[in-house]
């Protein structure tokens, strides 16, 4: 059985728009996702960039996250033809541990939990597959790269890409 890799955070977790809400409430602005096209928030308020990232280190911060639209709908009809690997970056923000294994047991209880992956280099993930927002995982990644639409990396070129849970699953099936 083949096997795909998943991303977390801007894959199957629909990260900006709390991220949005927090800052927009702490700094009394107005910063829509629009807004990310081809950026990040830190790169837009450079001055607060500790402060942005501040909000990744709290422990709770990523238990209450959305879900992606269609994501468990269409990863429980891939578990049926491949193996599935949700692995996150999490090595960038070690006190979300906790919140993101709890996160994945509410809304992807079906997946095994020996198949969630922390990790910090996805290099060592061995699959055929890996979907992914961030182009960065993609560089030393031995099987192929498919790069999940998310507004900040709407200007990347030269890579298969999905805009949505829909179309992995068009992709994949």
């Amino acid at each position: 059985m083949k096997r795909i890799a998943i991303d977390m955070d801007e894959v199957v977790v629909d990260f900006n728009p709390k991220h949005l809400r927090v800052f927009n409430r702490d700094y009394n602005e107005n910063i829509t996702v629009k807004d990310l096209m081809g950026t990040h928030l830190q790169a837009l308020r450079p001055h607060l960039k500790n402060e942005i990232i501040g909000y990744l280190n709290d422990p709770t911060f990523f238990r209450d996250l959305d879900v992606m639209k269609d994501s468990q709908e269409v990863i429980k009809e891939l578990s049926e033809h491949y193996e599935i690997f949700i692995t996150t970056a999490a090595m960038e923000f070690p006190s979300s541990f906790t919140a993101k294994y709890e996160w994945l047991k509410e809304h992807f209880g079906f997946l095994n939990d020996m198949n969630f992956v922390f990790c910090g280099d996805k290099s060592i993930i061995h699959a055929d597959y890996l979907i992914d927002d961030n182009v960065r995982h993609f560089q030393r990644f031995a099987g192929q790269g498919i790069l999940f639409t998310s507004p900040h990396n709407i200007n990347e070129t030269g890579y298969v890409r999905v805009d949505n849970w829909l179309e992995v699953r068009n992709y994949f099936l």
